[in-house]
């Protein structure tokens, strides 16, 4: 495919209910919408890198810096061959997975709308619906969030997850456990706790929870080794696996026995699918997390997590769990056995509302060759 253009479009989108997790609360969510131009065709990518540098070091700001500077230099005008040899253009930018897995998605969009394939037929996957949870944030007090959690069981969700933070942990943990004794509950830290701190946690292990996805540091993979020997409950990584070489190091020192994959946090789909396939060669249970994406980004986790190794429910949730008016035409349903279908048509299977587009973008940037 010849790169024609690249226009880069930071948006600004309300959340129907504020968020919050152990490193901050947004009542709307900035990413960066990419379009790219090539061979007659429109791909379309979203960078997940948010206002604030809280889940991890991108934000929209420097991630806009990297693709205008320095990754969509490294393509227009040339004949990209597709995802691989996109990523090999692109290597010589240390870091910045993000910014990549934003771009390469668009790639893989038009690499779909070039064969007429789904991404999901791509990428290799079965079946065509996927099971999904929901992610609650913090609320005021436990019963609060025990009352968010039914509000969500009851629209259909299969799976809770929690999010926790020291002092905010047991005590809401149990009052959902209490409520809902069967449901299918986990937690989720984001690196809230130190290997000294964490054993504050132990109660949870008598709560059968699915697991406890990074309580340590996000860099840290030997303390998370440390603690999962502590525990009969699965720990599971996600801010700690950038790689599938990050993912084998984990396994091989058994610092987890689950793992998060987020394309955007690994660099793109190609590594997300090479950290599947290693996964699921030795036995790991994945899932899909997700960064509050718009329709673009949420068709490509639905694609993604329908590989056969992601067996358990993954963040994607429907549409209106985060917006009200979203920037595709098509908004994404719960089904009631907690699915949501996965897009069927070339390439994502989504196309963008420019209306919506114009209406929530704050700055755009079109690069020619």
């Amino acid at each position: 495919m010849h790169i024609d253009r690249v226009t880069l479009h930071h948006l600004r989108m309300p959340l129907v209910a504020p968020f919050e997790t152990s490193f901050g609360r947004i009542t709307d969510r900035e990413c960066i919408l990419i379009e790219v131009a090539a061979d007659g065709l429109i791909g379309w990518g979203e960078c997940v890198a948010d206002r604030d540098p809280g889940y991890a070091y991108e934000t929209a700001g420097t991630a806009w810096h990297i693709l205008r500077d320095f990754l969509v230099p490294a393509i227009l005008g040339q004949d990209v061959a597709g995802p691989a040899d996109f990523q090999a253009r692109v290597a010589p930018v240390r870091g910045h997975p993000m910014a990549k897995a934003g771009l390469e998605m668009a790639i893989w969009d038009i690499l779909g709308k070039q064969n007429g394939k789904s991404l999901y037929e791509l990428l290799g996957g079965v079946g065509s619906r996927v099971a999904v949870g929901v992610s609650v944030g913090l609320q005021p007090s436990p019963d609060a969030l025990v009352k968010v959690v039914e509000r969500y069981l009851a629209q259909g969700y299969g799976r809770i997850k929690i999010k926790i933070k020291p002092g905010r942990d047991i005590g809401d943990a149990q009052a959902v456990r209490r409520a809902r004794p069967d449901v299918r509950l986990q937690v989720d830290a984001n690196s809230a706790y130190t290997l000294e701190t964490a054993p504050a946690l132990r109660p949870l292990d008598d709560l059968g929870l699915l697991l406890i996805e990074q309580p340590l540091a996000e860099d840290d993979l030997w303390d998370h080794r440390l603690l999962q020997a502590e525990f009969r409950t699965p720990i599971c990584l996600d801010e700690s696996i950038l790689s599938a070489r990050h993912a084998r190091q984990a396994l091989e020192m058994a610092a987890c026995r689950v793992i998060n994959i987020k394309a955007g946090r690994v660099g793109g789909l190609s590594e997300a699918v090479a950290i599947h396939d290693l996964c699921r060669a030795a036995g790991i249970p994945v899932w899909c997390g997700g960064m509050l994406e718009t329709g673009v980004g949420r068709a490509s986790n639905l694609a993604l997590a329908s590989l056969p190794g992601f067996t358990l429910p993954g963040d994607i949730s429907a549409t209106e769990r985060y917006y009200a008016y979203d920037i595709t035409s098509e908004r994404f349903a719960l089904n009631p056995d907690s699915t949501i279908d996965v897009p069927t048509g070339p390439g994502l299977g989504v196309t963008v509302d420019r209306r919506a587009l114009a209406q929530f973008t704050l700055a755009s940037l079109e690069i020619r060759e």
